[in-house]
């Protein structure tokens, strides 16, 4: 019997490892993303402003010039951020040159042409700067992003 126990022992170990391992991997590979956003994220209500109130709390980013990831192209896009705040919009003034430039840089740098063309090009790359952006910003957040200004020529 005393030549058994180890054998038994490992045994009982490998077992509960793998029991161990195999409910890691089924909660994991069956559980679904969508509940798991709902829950982490609280939704930006977007209250109804005037046009002084709008002007208040949103910045601009103009004439920004870049080449996409195929190099034959350069955009040239002017933004429009909108905040929830006036406080916000003051911190998110600060952090325009050294973080939020950067961060439109990358995100254009990854795009081709054809990803920005029409409507829902410009409606892509508008929630992915929204959703790159909220997460450096001290306090409050990033309520809307809008392109005023899109030009992409082919050198």
């Amino acid at each position: 019997m005393k030549k058994m126990m180890p054998w038994l022992i490992t045994i009982l170990l490998s077992i509960t490892l793998i029991a161990i391992v195999a409910i890691i991997l089924f909660r994991t590979m069956f559980n679904d993303p969508t509940d798991e956003a709902a829950h982490h994220e609280e939704p930006v209500e977007i209250a109804v402003l005037t046009a002084d109130e709008r002007v208040e709390v949103t910045s601009e980013l103009k004439d920004f010039q870049r080449n996409l990831l195929d190099p034959n192209y350069v955009v040239r896009m002017s933004f429009a951020f909108q905040l929830d705040e006036k406080k916000t919009k003051e911190e998110f003034d600060k952090l325009l040159e050294i973080e939020i430039k950067p961060i439109v840089s990358r995100t254009l740098a990854d795009l081709k042409a054809e990803e920005l063309n029409g409507s829902a090009g410009e409606d892509y790359l508008e929630s992915k700067l929204l959703t790159l952006i909220n997460p450096i910003l001290p306090s409050g957040k990033l309520v809307k992003v809008e392109i005023t200004n899109f030009i992409i020529t082919e050198i």
